[in-house]
């Protein structure tokens, strides 16, 4: 039946992964303007008998069947401790010459041959992805890599692929893709294998990966197998280096930076994951006076974002207020103006675009917020996630606190949207737009005003995977 032929079809391509019709095209990293861009080819049938190929030999008179694995890495090389998207990669591409034989009968061009079937018969057009994801020592020969690891993984993801899809045939066809992850806690990276039919949200792939979830003993309520999470190599790392460095992305966990907090005995208690810094004048936008609360948003948004809860990207101020007026909570006329947000519209926002809850806290002045500290500590060592501060006409992001229980003093880490600069990070720290800040400072001056309430919005992690 159609499943043995299927079965048969994938052992038969496993088997000729060293045939004479297979090549491997083996290649370094993008090469820099000082470096040579390294690139082989090996043959299937010449990987049969490559294991006992000598090690540290001089490449420089060898043939490429033993051109070392260091050949292909760049002169400066990365951290080697990472295992990473930075870490030194090999590219290694599987080609099919299925012109072989024609070309070795002396014709050029490639022939088809018609054979009538006998019987009424289906087609099944079946695409495979395979990726894999291989460990090697530098002095290894390649040849003994692709032959000794590269093809195993190869025939070994073939025949999970082949159990996966094979009870399958006759009724659907999943599409299987793999995906390389490294989970924290986790010192090798793993590869799952989805099927891309189901959306990352639906019932069916969330139960596959609450099962990983549970197997490798991750938490069970942050994302850490999803697609986004996956490694990426080659030519998108390139993209992504390369436009972080011409300075479009926004700045990442700029509190990094900062100097302590100057509380005695404190224990920190931070923000959990990276987030991007929002402030006035972003984007082209002129919000200086009244856009900080949007900043605020932003900012937590970006958390979500970047933690990969949600994969939709940060709202403009307009793209806020629209969602303000399609909840009912505002009038028409609020959308292109300047009027001012709170805790309250930043839980419905955060509620429509994500499904994320919020907890709000009411304070009565500035000189309750010390109060707030120990309940602030909690909320930063459970659900990691940025604060918003709110009093009077001004908002803060909160990314952590340091608080002495003892003693009860604490400093508030503050990330302020107010910065009307360019994203230069020594200016921003040396100039306290990311700071600690006391709530009476050593000369008695009060960061938080005390005739004005505040509200805190402490939006909550999702417990999903």
């Amino acid at each position: 039946g159609i499943e043995a032929r299927f079965s048969s079809l994938i052992e038969s391509t496993a088997a000729n992964l060293r045939g004479p019709h297979v090549s491997y095209l083996v290649e370094g990293p993008t090469a820099t303007f000082d470096e040579s861009h390294h690139s082989v080819i090996l043959h299937g049938n010449n990987l049969n008998s490559v294991s006992q190929l000598p090690i540290n030999t001089n490449t420089n008179k060898c043939s490429a069947k033993i051109v070392s694995c260091s050949e292909f890495l760049p002169t400066k090389r990365h951290d080697l401790s990472s295992i990473r998207e930075n870490a030194d990669a090999i590219q290694i591409t599987v080609l099919s010459n299925q012109s072989l034989n024609i070309s070795k009968a002396g014709s050029t061009v490639p022939m088809l041959k018609y054979f009538p079937a006998p019987a009424p018969a289906s087609l099944r057009v079946i695409d495979l992805k395979l990726d894999i994801l291989c460990y090697s020592s530098m002095d290894l020969p390649v040849a003994v890599a692709v032959s000794e690891l590269v093809i195993p993984g190869l025939a070994d993801q073939l025949s999970i692929m082949k159990k996966a899809i094979v009870s399958e045939l006759l009724t659907q066809q999943p599409q299987l893709c793999p995906y390389h992850f490294v989970p924290p806690g986790l010192l090798i990276p793993l590869t799952a294998i989805y099927d891309t039919r189901y959306g990352e949200i639906e019932e069916k792939q969330s139960e596959l990966r609450r099962n990983l979830h549970f197997r490798l003993g991750l938490p069970l309520d942050r994302p850490l197998l999803r697609t986004s999470n996956a490694l990426t190599f080659g030519a998108m790392e390139m993209r992504d280096r390369s436009s972080s460095k011409s300075g479009s992305s926004l700045l990442r966990d700029v509190h990094k930076e900062i100097p302590s907090s100057g509380v005695s005995g404190g224990i920190m208690s931070l923000i959990d994951g990276s987030y991007e810094y929002y402030h006035y004048l972003h984007d082209g936008i002129d919000d200086n006076g009244w856009g900080c609360a949007y900043r605020s948003l932003q900012t937590i948004m970006s958390w979500y974002r970047l933690q990969q809860y949600s994969s939709i990207n940060v709202p403009s101020h307009r793209e806020i207020q629209q969602v303000l007026v399609e909840i009912g909570d505002k009038d028409p006329s609020f959308i292109g103006s300047r009027e001012w947000i709170g805790a309250i519209e930043l839980s419905f926002v955060l509620d429509k675009l994500l499904g994320a809850s919020c907890k709000i806290i009411n304070v009565r002045s500035g000189d309750e917020l010390p109060e707030k500290c120990r309940e602030l500590a909690i909320h930063f060592e459970t659900q990691g996630t940025p604060v918003m501060i709110g009093g009077g006409v001004l908002a803060y992001t909160l990314l952590g606190v340091d608080y002495n229980e003892a003693s009860g003093d604490c400093a508030f880490l503050i990330l302020d949207p107010h910065y009307t600069g360019g994203d230069d990070l020594k200016k921003i720290v040396n100039g306290g737009w990311c700071a600690w800040k006391k709530s009476v400072d050593s000369k008695g001056r009060s960061f938080f005003l005390k005739d004005k309430f505040y509200n805190l919005l402490l939006p909550q992690r999702p417990n999903m995977v």
